[in-house]
């Protein structure tokens, strides 16, 4: 890479808008969401240079207005995939051909995209499309996306200057290839900004993509294309496709130039994917990188030192922000019972102000969750522990869907460590509490180690700093992210990397450099000066 010309912008973290009442942000989100609310769009496939609309759609509606249609998106047939994997290896001759400033520069105009006129559009698309708050969207389809953007480029630039050493005599360096192939991206519906950076990663190093955006997300997606087209991206470099996803899955997993997955999503949905690409191996011209983010059962500890209201704090934020719907809400937590008390007045105050309902008013700290399939579950765990005997509903309980997929906050208490709610994935607002016994610190560490095969984020809180080494140490593979003293919720792109283990993924972090090198083969080159003309070495006299 040359320095000096080439020397990037310095990435530093997007500023959080507060949307404080009166503040230019919030009237400017609010007018851009009614607008839309009120509005349609129609989504169609993203090939190539092509919008193709196949008149086989379904309908976009809000989940907290689920009567409310804003838009359609189109389904594509089989034909479509394959003309998506034709387009994006057409695009591919030039497109890793192009000097990696070029590249930069269409990902950095995208991020200013986003921090300026598109901000207020890619916002109101998320609270609409995905029912968070202005808040939450704020933190997700502006800063985050905005940081992944900048940041991969500074990641980028770092990956290239590093250099091999040269003898004398000898020039040896290292080129980072993309891959001989396309990579297939499929994002989930609970992050705008992953929906954005899974495909454009990939991208970045010089990669072609084929993208499929979860249903329930397609609406703020096709904001993202917008955002690409008019920040320069080249046609077929990024295809969106949607429709049915086992078919769209096993046409592009077939491909004998299937090259890698960049997947966010469920644990059984990846295992799947997993065992596909290992049937197939044969068939492809290079071994696929295979980079997943998936399930998480994130915990918080606290230590009979730890400071109440910090607890209760950390638990009606990390479990209830966002419906619990992130990958990182925490769904289990284990306290002291000295400290349970003082702690179940300070949380059950808490969700006693939080209000819930459209994210058109500002003033509701939750909304809905995604689907009805996603109600129906969680409906039926809230059910189910309200027979048990080994089960109390402390808080929330109530649930109705005949205008949207409203789940109130709910908490569980529980004498059984091992009870349902503390073992499976919910993915909603559901929080589950164990109470243990003060004297217990150490056996409830290697309860919580043991209890889950996932490994995404946890938190401990504690005053006491031998009980905080002790925790971080018996808890190592518990979580590959790992919060002291705050919710398990909140990883910042360049400040904590993001990513687990076990059943939770490949944990290739990321905004870190880490999964950017994923998306990369490298190459050595070593260049002889002076080439030898004799066999002989000086040992043979």
């Amino acid at each position: 890479m040359p320095k000096g010309i080439y020397n990037v912008p310095k990435a530093v973290n997007e500023p959080v808008k507060s949307y404080a009442p009166g503040t230019p942000e919030r009237e400017a989100v609010a007018a851009t969401f009614n607008k839309m609310f009120n509005s349609t769009v129609d989504v169609p496939l993203y090939i190539g240079a092509e919008e193709i609309r196949t008149g086989k759609t379904k309908n976009i509606t809000p989940p907290f207005d689920h009567k409310h249609v804003v838009g359609q998106y189109h389904e594509a047939e089989k034909e479509h995939i394959e003309k998506a994997i034709a387009a994006a290896l057409e695009a591919k001759k030039k497109w890793a051909a192009m000097p990696w400033e070029q590249r930069a520069s269409i990902f950095l105009k995208a991020a200013e995209l986003l921090a300026g006129p598109y901000r207020a559009k890619i916002n109101a698309a998320t609270m609409i499309a995905q029912a968070k708050t202005v808040h939450q969207a704020e933190i997700d389809s502006a800063c985050e996306f905005i940081d992944f953007l900048r940041f991969n480029v500074e990641f980028m630039t770092k990956i290239y200057a590093e250099q091999p050493v040269s003898s004398e005599g000898v020039w040896n360096r290292m080129e980072h290839r993309p891959l001989e192939g396309f990579v297939y991206a499929i994002t989930p519906f609970n992050f705008t900004a992953i929906a954005g950076n899974l495909p454009a990663s990939p991208a970045l190093m010089g990669n072609v993509v084929v993208w499929k955006p979860a249903a329930t997300q397609v609406y703020s997606a096709n904001v993202i294309m917008e955002v690409f087209k008019q920040a320069g991206l080249p046609a077929g470099v990024i295809n969106m496709v949607t429709g049915n996803s086992g078919m769209i899955s096993d046409t592009l997993l077939s491909s004998p130039d299937f090259a890698g997955i960049h997947f966010t999503g469920s644990t059984g949905v990846f295992n799947d994917m997993w065992a596909e690409i290992g049937k197939n191996i044969s068939k492809y011209k290079t071994y696929p990188r295979i980079v997943g983010e998936t399930g998480g059962k994130d915990f918080v500890v606290a230590h009979p030192s730890a400071i109440p209201a910090q607890i209760a704090t950390a638990l009606s934020r990390g479990a209830f922000e966002y419906q619990g719907q992130k990958c990182s809400a925490a769904s289990r937590a284990y306290i002291p019972a000295s400290l349970w008390p003082e702690v179940k007045e300070l949380l059950l105050a808490d969700l006693a102000t939080m209000k819930m309902g459209s994210p058109a008013d500002m003033s509701n700290f939750v909304s809905a969750v995604i689907s009805e399939q996603s109600f129906d579950k969680l409906a039926g765990f809230i059910d189910q522990a309200k027979k048990d005997s080994d089960a109390e509903i402390i808080a929330g309980g109530n649930y109705d869907k005949s205008v949207g997929y409203f789940i109130q906050p709910t908490v569980i208490l529980t004498t059984n460590p091992k009870y349902n709610t503390m073992c499976t994935e919910l993915f909603g607002p559901v929080l589950t509490i164990y109470v243990y016994e003060d004297a217990k610190w150490s056996e409830t560490l290697a309860l919580v180690d043991g209890t889950s095969s996932y490994a995404l984020t946890g938190a401990i809180l504690s005053q006491d700093r031998y009980a905080i080494v002790e925790a971080t140490k018996a808890l190592e593979n518990a979580a590959g992210n790992f919060y002291i003293n705050d919710k398990p919720t909140g990883a910042v792109v360049g400040q904590q990397p993001f990513g687990g283990a076990r059943a939770s993924g490949t944990n290739d972090k990321a905004g870190s450099v880490l999964n950017l090198l994923r998306w990369v083969s490298p190459r050595t080159i070593k260049e002889t000066f002076v080439t030898p003309t004799d066999y002989r070495y000086p040992f043979l006299g």
